[in-house]
């Protein structure tokens, strides 16, 4: 049991006559980089530094950076001729050498008042907001292949927004205290998991893998971080940002190694007691049935959290503003490649609008640059991260050209002589039950179904049933009567869910994230519960008045 002292039951007892005073944390705003702004001179300076080396990038268990002979490079994706870091793989050894290392630091960090953990984040989101900002937009665009805008919208707005709202989510927490009763007092401590949580981040956003290994440290956890290969650099900039703003040695080690090794040696262990994760569902299954398999293990039941993806719909009403559908189409499907969880990837149409829609689509994407984001700053999106997410796309796009079923009307070419790029691609479907409509892709591909006006009924509960996953959704209408009925057949259909706005761009603590099914457990990163995930609550009853009689009046 945590020993709790006098002076914190005091504390304790403070807090709870006296709630604590709210900690007032705002959006970060969303700089605009325009021609001769400050911002935007930092940030080419600190462009041509990234393009023109090659980091290096050790694991780091402790203070100490270690290498091993297993070493790997990050590509830029829209020219994989220049590597952007060199780094290597931790073995099982250095894993189960790093969940030591930080089980010996656990116990003095989770001791340690909220208040001085939740500074770590609040310092780390002001040093982003400011000094580093321009560092982390330079290794996010080079790295990871994203325009300014998306770079600045991920690494520094929701990474420095995820940092500060749950550092104050983490303090306001402890404000939630239980009644008390006459004679006796109850409090709650919000301790961290007896173990260590094992964070496993994807490449698409920053800001995921600050948030997945930042939000439980606050919460007085220890962190085993693996970022993605193809995320490595801005993800080491992260990391370093946390160790420079306070965090303690062994509370997160930097572990970048391949998938397998890593989730056999961390679902082996008996101290593991949470994962954290962001990516497929094939990878996010295996890592539960390990974990199933090894429930005899465990010291306690290890808490799973993930976010697996989706395959977005964008619903369109006979009554919609055709111009609103196809802005927050075009938005929606392709910015970043499509490759953001919630992207549109399949849109439903009714016959009536569909001229207009397909007209508007096919101008704009006339106009849509695709390159170097970071030669060109008009240019919308850039290549996909990598070789394998080029070939898949690429055979979604081969079939597409030989299906009877199916019709490209914008794009369809791909090239990755040098860089992996993929033309934004509008496919038109005559079966709404078709691969492309039912499956995840990850690219810059829209698949649209055109239906007759009036099955729309029909045609929301073909959304509802159609895809295993349940993420991000939008309806766009302007009959309040089908926004009524949109939104009860659709229920259950996205964790998010949109009207007459695209299925794109939630912010933290305005949209908190998450979708349930195959998407996910639907934790809502970005909201006030999701630092609850991350503690194991104790309740504290002390009694003031010595019990006299063992007797109950009854029994007179």
């Amino acid at each position: 049991m945590l020993c709790v002292t006098a002076a914190a039951r005091q504390s304790w007892r403070g807090l709870k006559s006296s709630a604590c005073a709210a900690v007032t944390v705002k959006n970060e705003p969303i700089l605009s980089f325009k021609h001769g702004s400050e911002e935007r001179k930092e940030l080419l300076q600190a462009l041509e530094h990234v393009k023109a080396s090659t980091e290096e990038i050790p694991c780091v268990v402790g203070d100490e950076r270690v290498w091993t002979s297993d070493i790997r490079y990050q590509l830029c994706p829209y020219n994989h001729a220049h590597k952007v870091a060199k780094f290597c793989y931790a073995d099982k050894e250095l894993i189960n050498k790093a969940i030591m290392a930080s089980l010996a630091a656990r116990r003095e960090w989770d001791l340690k008042p909220v208040q001085d953990r939740a500074q770590v984040l609040f310092k780390a989101a002001d040093v982003i907001s400011g000094p580093k900002r321009a560092e982390v937009l330079a290794k996010t665009m080079v790295g990871q292949g994203k325009t300014v805008m998306q770079a600045e919208i991920d690494a520094a707005a929701e990474l420095i927004d995820f940092f500060r709202f749950n550092a104050k989510h983490a303090v306001e927490l402890e404000s939630q205290q239980p009644l008390d009763a006459e004679g006796s007092t109850n409090t709650a401590l919000y301790r961290g998991l007896e173990g260590f949580i094992a964070a496993v981040a994807p490449f698409n956003f920053t800001a995921i893998g600050g948030n997945l290994a930042g939000t439980p440290a606050v919460m007085g956890n220890v962190v085993l971080w693996k970022p993605s290969d193809t995320a490595m650099s801005a993800s080491y900039a992260v990391y370093n940002i946390l160790r420079e703003c306070g965090l303690p040695p062994n509370i997160v080690q930097f572990l970048p190694s391949d998938g397998p090794v890593f989730g056999d040696a961390v679902t082996a262990s008996e101290h593991l007691a949470g994962i954290n994760f962001t990516g497929s569902v094939p990878t996010f299954k295996r890592l539960w049935k390990q974990v199933a398999q090894n429930l005899d293990v465990y010291r306690s039941f290890p808490r799973l959290a993930g976010e697996c993806g989706g395959k977005n719909f964008h619903f369109v009403h006979k009554s919609a503003d055709v111009p609103s559908v196809v802005n927050g189409t075009i938005r929606s499907a392709f910015e970043y490649s499509g490759q953001k969880c919630s992207a549109c990837s399949r849109m439903y149409v009714p016959h009536s609008l569909w001229p207009r829609v397909q007209q508007q689509l096919v101008d704009i994407l006339k106009e849509v640059r695709v390159g170097d984001p970071v030669e060109d700053f008009s240019t919308f999106f850039s290549a996909v991260i990598d070789n394998k997410s080029f070939s898949r796309i690429k055979s979604w796009l081969d079939r597409a050209k030989t299906s009877p079923n199916l019709e490209i009307i914008a794009g369809g070419k791909c090239d990755d002589s040098k860089g992996y790029f993929v033309e934004p691609t509008v496919i038109l479907t005559k079966d709404p039950h078709d691969a492309v409509m039912e499956e995840e892709i990850f690219g810059p591909v829209l698949s649209i179904y055109v239906y007759p006006d009036d099955d729309y009924k029909e045609i929301l509960r073909l959304i509802d049933s159609t895809s295993p996953y349940a993420l991000t959704g939008a309806v766009f209408a302007l009959d309040r009567s089908v926004l009524d009925e949109a939104s009860k057949v659709l229920r259950n259909a996205a964790g998010n869910f949109y009207i007459n706005d695209k299925s794109t761009g939630s912010v933290v603590a305005q949209q908190p994230f998450g979708g349930a099914r195959a998407s996910g457990t639907n934790d809502k990163p970005g909201g006030p519960h999701y630092v609850l995930r991350w503690t194991s609550p104790q309740v504290v009853k002390e009694t003031h008045v010595p019990l006299t009689e063992w007797k109950y009046p009854y029994m007179g």
